[in-house]
């Protein structure tokens, strides 16, 4: 069952240049300065499974939002239907037009990103790419998906399953759905693909070099690992954070000391009334995690 949605919660729609439709929903702080936070959804995940998390948000003195990735959720086009698209659209297209109308909305207020899973690359390689304008990152159960990055006993298989998929898009033109991963167009795959297999970030027809882009990002990070999430294992986070060596970053793992509950790839969103004050900290003074 989908969250409650919070009240004074607004949905809207972002437009894009090629005509994506994106749903975005804020809930807005009283204070018009009051920080403002993007939830930027995982693989095959709508963007009401944060609504929990955007109310702590709110709490704890934010103004939170969260949109639909294209094709998910309640944005347009939906799986299957348009023109292919992949990363780049997410990164060069979506991204920007979805942080310019928060920016335009609350021109008072510094944006943060807050990314789950690939929502969380999607959320680095946005703000490597076009910083300004980003105060700071927030990632969760985000790691590398490149095989060597993972646990020795698994890259086998991991790497084998990634390029099943593969497989199974070219010839399907889409992912339908399983090993953990929901339905998903097939360009997003392909890219997911081949940063598994080559561990670079190559999106298909850009021209950025994100790979170097994200070793230049300079931003404020936080990154958080799950200490029950077979998806993004510590190790795979411990990998991506090398490759941020500019960053000013801070690391929290999350296991049973920290109070949480749920310490899975996606249950962690149970425990949004403490993962959000705890983010909400960080943003706001820089405090570390416990």
């Amino acid at each position: 069952m989908p969250a409650e949605a919070p009240a004074g919660l607004e949905p809207s729609t972002v437009t894009t240049p090629d005509g994506a439709q994106l749903a975005l929903r804020v809930l807005a702080h009283s204070d018009p300065a009051a920080p403002v936070a993007l939830i930027l959804p995982a693989m095959a995940i709508k963007a009401k499974f944060y609504l929990p998390l955007v109310k702590a948000l709110h709490a704890a003195g934010l103004t939170a939002a969260v949109a639909d990735l294209r094709a998910q959720g309640d944005s347009t086009p939906k799986l299957g239907e348009g023109r292919g698209f992949g990363y780049r659209e997410l990164l060069e297209v979506d991204l920007p037009a979805v942080t310019a109308e928060l920016r335009s909305r609350f021109p008072q207020a510094p944006l943060h990103l807050f990314g789950h899973s690939v929502g969380g690359q999607l959320a680095l390689l946005h703000a490597a790419a076009e910083p300004d304008g980003i105060a700071s990152v927030t990632t969760i159960g985000t790691g590398s998906v490149y095989w060597r990055s993972f646990p020795s006993r698994r890259r086998l298989s991991i790497l084998a399953t990634t390029q099943w998929v593969g497989l199974v898009c070219r010839v399907r033109g889409n992912w339908p759905g399983g090993g953990g991963i929901g339905p998903m167009t097939g360009g997003v795959m392909a890219d997911w693909v081949r940063h598994a297999r080559t561990g670079r970030y190559r999106p298909r027809g850009s021209s950025r070099d994100y790979d170097r882009l994200l070793a230049e990002l300079a931003l404020p990070l936080l990154v958080i690992s799950l200490d029950q999430d077979p998806l993004g294992p510590e190790s795979t986070v411990r990998f991506l954070c090398r490759r941020m060596p500019a960053a000013d970053l801070t690391r929290w793992h999350v296991d049973a000391s920290s109070g949480l509950k749920h310490l899975g790839h996606a249950s962690w969103v149970k425990d949004s009334d403490l993962v959000g004050p705890a983010v909400a900290a960080w943003l706001t003074s820089g405090k570390q995690p416990e």
